[in-house]
């Protein structure tokens, strides 16, 4: 009862999962694949009907601008928007909107019981299980002389009880010091509670109730945030690679490709010539 009068001062959630995600980044990574697969798959893949759709109207372009720098340029373009596209396809709308007989959402909205029901299970299973909340508040600086100072004063009273009914009083030292050595000792008694604790808070489906419960605009921040560090990355390495691609277009087209593979053939055999020739010529003086 004490601890859960006092669970704001003996357990620091935050600190919990931001400490588990830095010493184990992996943990992190395994979420993010579980909760937005679907998502990186449809960025992998809008690439290929986006990039279609948008190749055609950079073919027409090409055919009324006749630049030999069209194709490189609408490359670059193409990659640009696709992944642009891609991008606001999965987080927009945030919230459904009706246009025509149609009702928009970004994909990752539409799926957010799909979503809440991953991150429960991954959550209650990996990160606030109760091994892992144990170890929070024995050992996180904010909380452990607070779990401390509460054990001490229950142990006392505990032992002034016993102590109490026989006619004498322990002294508070050897309490004190009795308290110190019980919480070392403490972390290695912990492990037939924890199937029990897992069971009794139930976080999965607290956890997923609530998702399931929040809004659009609040569940959006459950993934968007780790696209949005990379998002400026992600768009302009869209638009190097189509600018890459319309390059070699280019160098097909005006046959600049076919003179650059003959200068390389050219270049290799004369490197190949040399080689051969210097071989030869160090087996000679060796003889």
């Amino acid at each position: 009862v004490s601890m859960q009068d006092n669970i704001g001062t003996l357990l620091n959630i935050k600190n919990c999962v931001i400490n588990q995600m830095m010493q184990d980044r992996a943990l992190l990574g395994q979420l993010f694949r579980k909760c937005g697969q679907a998502e990186l798959d449809f960025l992998t893949n809008s690439g290929l009907w986006f990039g279609f759709m948008l190749g055609i109207i950079q073919m027409i372009v090409a055919l009324f601008w006749e630049n030999p720098w069209a194709l490189s340029i609408g490359g670059a373009i193409v990659g640009l928007a696709t992944n642009w596209l891609a991008l606001k396809w999965i987080f927009e709308p945030v919230n459904p909107t009706k246009i025509g007989p149609f009702i928009l959402q970004g994909q990752f909205l539409r799926r957010q019981q799909e979503v809440a029901k991953e991150f429960s299970s991954f959550f209650a299973n990996n990160v606030l299980t109760s091994e892992k909340l144990w170890d929070s508040i024995l050992n996180d600086p904010s909380t452990k002389s607070s779990f401390g100072l509460l054990f001490t004063n229950h142990l006392k009273k505990f032992a002034n009880v016993l102590s109490g009914g026989v006619g004498f009083l322990l002294p508070g030292g050897i309490l004190t010091k009795a308290s110190s050595s019980a919480l070392e000792k403490l972390p290695n008694h912990l492990h037939v509670l924890h199937p029990y604790v897992d069971k009794a808070l139930g976080l999965q489906f607290t956890l997923r109730t609530q998702m399931e419960k929040m809004t659009s605009a609040k569940f959006e921040r459950v993934l968007h945030p780790i696209f949005e560090e990379d998002e400026l990355t992600l768009i302009i390495a869209g638009g190097f690679l189509g600018f890459a691609a319309g390059l070699v277009q280019q160098g097909i087209e005006t046959g600049a490709a076919a003179k650059w593979v003959s200068k390389c053939k050219l270049k290799i055999k004369k490197l190949v010539s040399r080689l051969f020739s210097s071989s030869t010529a160090a087996t000679t003086d060796q003889s």
